[in-house]
């Protein structure tokens, strides 16, 4: 994770002339998850795409999702991987037995 944010990093500086504000990498982090929406409505679920709906596959969106993020974390000075195992570390402990009836019963149809 933290390469990835160094990565970005560097290209927002070498390539793409600095970060947009946050408030503007808000909304673009709002647009790209709309269409993270439309491809997995068209692909999962009920939707039925029409022409040009999928012209980006559920990698490049999920990609382009994560790269917004990563700007925000940059600009806010949050380190992702810190936060990230912080919020596994969280989880682990509040739900340890929330699932243990689901994680029984997909061991027994395996």
């Amino acid at each position: 994770m933290r390469e990835a944010q160094q990565a970005v990093d560097r290209w927002i500086r070498e390539v793409g002339g600095g970060y947009f504000s946050e408030l503007t990498n808000m909304v673009l982090l709002t647009e790209e998850v709309g269409e993270l929406a439309r491809v997995i409505a068209r692909t999962y679920g009920e939707q039925i795409a029409k022409k040009g709906d999928l012209k980006h596959s559920l990698s490049e969106e999920l990609a382009d999702v994560l790269w917004v993020i990563i700007c925000l974390a940059n600009q806010t000075g949050t380190d992702l991987q810190s936060a990230l195992e912080e919020s596994l570390r969280k989880k682990t402990l509040r739900d340890k037995d929330r699932f243990a009836e689901r994680r029984n019963k997909d061991s027994e149809t395996e």
